[in-house]
């Protein structure tokens, strides 16, 4: 791999204007995974790299992300594409081919282990750095390997590799160098011990998936694999893919949320404070001047808070979806007279007390209301037609003129019947009826989705991700 200045451009040939070339398209990769970068900040990164230089890539990286992002966890995006753009070198490490060897053998690759749990042991940073790029080199490539490789995989890479396989090693080799510990000690250490042994072992993992990216976009361009290859922000995240560490991060992302919303709110309810005009009254005043209406005439509002009610299936993945919408909605019952939340599977139920005890719990929300409220019933599937019509018996009372009902859920019904008059039941009575689909619109109404069915009688969303509920919830809720 040929080495590059710390921090500097691809090529010695770049200059200042390759530079802001450079910085150029690394914000418009940052913005193209939703990260909000303006002019300003721009100007301000471009600040900071005339001010620290090039002779440090990781004081480069820093600067760039004091510059350039507003919260912590878009270091996650930000990082893989600062790598993009300000690789360490190019091309293959030094001593190899730069052409995969797909059939690397078991001495090569058990040399590399031998040489990974020594660099593990001593947390050796710039030997891991090095055995990365020698791992993905030798085997992570694929494809013809005559003409070189077409590609490499950082996952065909640690596949092979296993690293995660290393710990005990790497804990002897630690073990061997202390002594003169007593076994409650050595045990405690062990412990602590094998928690950062796995941190340093995700850390060459990372390592060796920068590296893997870095080589592809050699060869395939580097805007493409940044916007291809870089995983988006959580709030970007479809909710029936987002794994466990998506969901915590919006989940700790509820408040300040709640407080932007609960903004917006109070604005539009200040703008609709004044009124709309009273045609019939402005126009019989607008005689006395000759039919011109100089004083136009508002209506005026009552002051009364809306009401809220959520009627949200907590099913499957589905349930990740409900789950922060109903957080979130917690969040901003300041802003409305009365919210009630009820869950359903294939039976209903009142959670709104399990809703607002659960606040300082948010993680085990889901949990609480599969355990503590009766949602299911004679199977674990979800059931719209049942749980709609037994809400439209047992809890109708919660909807009246002044309510906006949101019901949250995919709409698959496992091919039960839909219950449509009972949806129809529940729209007659409330003020507004809004449904959430967290499925792509291309997916309505396949399979055993009703989607358009249900959308013939209320207002239908989509709504996959919390960028785009966070949209839907500032324009739809009532004021």
């Amino acid at each position: 791999m040929t080495a590059l200045p710390e921090g500097g451009p691809a090529s010695p040939a770049e200059g200042a204007e390759g530079l802001a070339g450079r910085l150029a398209s690394l914000v418009a990769a940052l913005r193209s995974h939703g990260l909000r970068i303006g002019p300003g900040e721009t100007v301000d990164a471009a600040a900071a790299l005339e001010a620290l230089g090039l002779a440090d890539r990781e004081r480069v990286r820093e600067g760039l992300a004091a510059a350039l992002l507003h919260q912590e966890s878009q270091r996650a995006v930000f990082d893989p594409v600062f790598d993009l753009y300000f690789p360490l070198g190019i091309g293959a490490p030094d001593g190899g081919s730069g052409e995969a060897r797909k059939d690397g053998g078991d001495a090569e690759r058990n040399a590399l282990r031998e040489r990974l749990v020594a660099a593990l042991a001593a947390n050796d940073q710039a030997l891991l750095g090095q055995l990365a790029g020698e791992a993905v080199d030798g085997f992570g490539g694929y494809g013809s390997s005559s003409a070189g490789s077409d590609g490499w995989s950082s996952y065909q890479t640690l596949s092979r590799l296993r690293p995660e396989t290393l710990l005990t090693r790497v804990l002897a080799a630690l073990r061997a160098g202390s002594t003169g510990q007593d076994t409650g000690e050595a045990a405690f250490t062990d412990r602590l011990e094998a928690d950062e042994i796995r941190r340093r072992i995700e850390g060459f993992r990372e390592r060796v998936r920068t590296e893997a990216r870095r080589r592809v976009a050699e060869r395939r361009g580097t805007e493409e694999i940044a916007r291809r290859a870089v995983a988006t922000t959580a709030d970007r995240v479809d909710f029936l893919l987002a794994g466990r560490a998506h969901l915590d991060e919006l989940r700790r992302a509820v408040h300040p949320l709640a407080r932007k919303l609960a903004t917006r709110l109070a604005a539009r309810r200040r703008r609709a404070a004044h009124g709309s005009i009273d045609l019939r009254r402005t126009l019989r005043g607008s005689l006395s001047t000759g039919g011109v209406p100089m004083r136009p005439v508002l209506r005026r509002r009552r002051p009364a808070r809306p009401e809220l009610v959520l009627l949200c299936d907590v099913s499957g993945s589905v349930a990740g979806f409900a789950n922060f919408t109903m957080l979130l909605v917690q969040a901003l019952h300041d802003q409305f007279s009365k919210v009630r939340v009820f869950a359903f599977v294939n039976r209903v139920d009142e959670v709104t007390d399990l809703l607002s005890h659960g606040a300082a719990d948010p993680a085990g929300l889901g949990g609480r209301i599969l355990g503590e409220a009766t949602v299911t019933g004679w199977h674990g599937s979800s059931d719209y037609g049942t749980s709609l019509g037994e809400f439209a018996e047992r809890y109708l009372d919660a909807v009246g003129p002044r309510s906006t009902v949101f019901v949250l859920g995919d709409t698959r019904t496992n091919m039960s019947d839909p219950n449509l008059p009972a949806l129809r039941h529940i729209a007659e009575r409330a003020r507004q009826v809004y449904w959430l689909n967290p499925e792509q619109r291309s997916q309505w109404s396949t399979g055993d989705s009703v989607a358009y069915a249900y959308a013939d009688l209320v207002e239908m969303h989509e709504c996959r991700n919390a960028r785009q509920l966070s949209g839907l919830i500032a324009r739809l809720l009532p004021v």
